[in-house]
């Protein structure tokens, strides 16, 4: 029996009021792949991640993570998310260990209290993500790299299959740029499914192993030679090749 995809989405429709967001939106991706998500602003990436997340809920369609319902899929600790925008208050007196350690609550019982894993795991994520000097850190004073790396750490921490990262590259700065990708290759190569969202269309091929383009509906899903081809980016984005 074949196993099923990482992820699946089939016939996913979704509507804020009178605005078409998603428009039967169908996808595959297997397992132990960077899939780059592309496409202009309003083109429906941000809704996808919160449908799949189960933020959202479509008008029509359905999310399967390793063949399971997301809910059922979050319960198992199988999903993880960084969104675009985290809603923190910044002056807040948490330490990045803390925001970390959130990745793990999943893993603990009612008490919420961390057992010897849930630190291991939590101190692992720190190194990989190169926080650990800054682990005691309140995060209000971590520059927006860091907090980029902070909310990817604690996606690793809570040890998922399948990450959807909604431009994580977004206003960081060089080193931490260069540290989410090594991270995000390490969890690639770990056999983890990572849908990754980003306006860096030079730096697609270098990252990912497929992409797809998204206006709405699935333009092209595939290579990222074949996704990014000029004709399919003017598809995308709306506009009609000039005619002598």
């Amino acid at each position: 029996m074949t196993a099923p995809p990482a992820l699946q989405v089939r016939g996913v429709t979704v509507r804020y009021g009178d605005v078409l967001a998603l428009d039967d939106v169908s996808l595959d991706i297997g397992r132990g792949v960077v899939c780059g998500l592309l496409g202009a602003n309003g083109s429906g990436k941000s809704t996808l991640f919160k449908t799949i997340a189960e933020i959202v809920t479509p008008q029509s369609g359905s999310v399967r993570i390793h063949g399971l319902p997301p809910a059922r899929a979050r319960r198992r600790g199988l999903l993880g998310y960084v969104p675009q925008s985290e809603q923190v208050d910044w002056a807040f007196p948490v330490r990045v260990v803390d925001v970390v350690m959130m990745g793990r609550y999943g893993h603990m019982g009612p008490t919420r209290r961390p057992r010897r894993a849930d630190h291991e795991a939590v101190a692992e994520a720190l190194e990989r993500t190169g926080l650990t000097a800054l682990a005691h850190r309140q995060i209000g004073e971590l520059s927006g790299g860091q907090r980029k790396r902070v909310f990817v750490a604690r996606g690793i921490a809570q040890g998922a299959d399948v990450f959807l990262l909604d431009e994580p590259f977004a206003g960081v700065d060089k080193p931490s740029e260069h540290t989410i990708v090594r991270v995000l290759r390490d969890m690639r190569d770990a056999g983890a499914t990572l849908l990754v969202s980003t306006h860096d269309l030079a730096g697609v091929a270098g990252l990912c192993d497929e992409a797809v383009l998204l206006h709405r509906r699935v333009v092209a899903h595939g290579s990222p030679e074949q996704v990014l081809a000029p004709e399919t980016l003017l598809r995308a984005f709306g506009l009609q090749e000039e005619t002598a």
